[in-house]
């Protein structure tokens, strides 16, 4: 069980609406990324589902009931925070087994219960280390299993990876994934990082100033998108924006990616000036000052050789183009 439905639901601080009346179903086993910028509202949401903030308005549902009311401890929910929040004289296996202790579960159940979470998130060596003993990347993965010996209906994540580094937050998403897949669980995982969303999420929640702007699938959104906001927000580097008129289309802008745009050897449809080269080995960004568009960016893989200054000739792959109408939405 974990199906969860957001009815109209509203958040207001004093006079500023934060939360603008959002529809949504998750569907049991689902793992659902709230995404979008600072200040979007999407750990608010969250917050609201966890009974951590009321909401002002509409309704919360929780497999069929109606859980507004509801204490959060009564929810049979597990939240994961950005900080680890592990106590510093617990060690890793009384952390994780300390929520069980306090609802009065046996002493065999929760060995029980903290060994499985432990051999799943490959913590079995460090069951008897202290908190200041383990890296970042191991705390999170402490957090994650304190999380999984309750056996919630409904996991929600409050941007898990934030204060890990590059390479930490690559492995931990790696983890959180196979452990979706293990448990089959409903997850709700809220994020700034795209990167992570376009990797974790079956169906993407994209948020601005409070509302949803598009739910879909990472795939749908980047290949559908359903106005300029999505657009580009969605993708990394994120899609160029052109303006229709100067190439001689209908629309007001033009969105293409960074790897349909092709550099030419001269006579291309776009002029322009090279600003910048990103060299990442597998692939080449280049970045172009191209009037009256601005900044472009290519995507070209494999190692390539530009010399800032240079100019250049740009091609549009129209296939892949996306139009967009004066009020943002998409054209087609």
């Amino acid at each position: 069980m974990g199906a969860l439905e957001l009815k109209s639901v509203t958040k207001t601080f004093g006079s500023t609406d934060v939360i603008k009346g959002v529809d949504l179903a998750v569907k049991e086993g689902e793992f659902c990324v709230f995404v979008g910028p600072s200040g979007c509202g999407k750990s608010t949401l969250l917050r609201i589902i966890a009974g951590l903030e009321d909401a002002s308005g509409g309704d919360i549902l929780l497999d069929g009931k109606r859980v507004n009311d509801v204490a959060p401890a009564k929810r049979e929910l597990a939240m994961v925070f950005q900080s680890y929040a592990l106590y510093p004289h617990l060690t890793v296996r009384d952390n994780m087994g300390l929520a069980l202790k306090q609802a009065g579960v046996s002493k065999a159940e929760i060995q029980k219960s903290t060994d499985r979470a432990a051999n799943m998130l490959s913590l079995e060596k460090l069951l008897d280390r202290r908190p200041a003993e383990l890296s970042g990347g191991q705390r999170q993965r402490v957090a994650i299993g304190r999380a999984i010996v309750r056996t919630p209906k409904l996991f929600l994540f409050d941007e898990p990876l934030s204060n890990l580094d590059a390479a930490l937050r690559v492995a931990t998403r790696i983890e959180i994934a196979r452990l979706h897949r293990d448990l089959g669980a409903t997850m709700i995982y809220v994020t700034h990082d795209q990167v992570e969303a376009m990797t974790l999420a079956d169906r993407i929640v994209v948020l601005r100033e409070g509302r949803v702007e598009q739910v879909g699938s990472p795939m749908e959104l980047y290949n559908n998108p359903a106005n300029t906001f999505v657009a580009g927000f969605i993708g990394s580097p994120q899609m160029n924006f052109l303006r229709a008129a100067a190439l001689g289309k209908a629309g007001e802008t033009i969105g293409i990616r960074p790897e349909h745009l092709r550099i030419v050897p001269a006579g291309g449809q776009i002029g322009g000036m090279v600003s910048h080269v990103e060299k990442l080995g597998g692939e080449t960004l280049v970045y172009l000052r191209c009037e009256p568009h601005g900044l472009l960016t290519v995507r070209l893989f494999g190692e390539h050789d530009f010399a800032v200054d240079q100019t250049a000739s740009l091609d549009i792959d129209e296939t892949r183009a996306f139009f967009f109408g004066k009020d943002g939405l998409r054209l087609r």
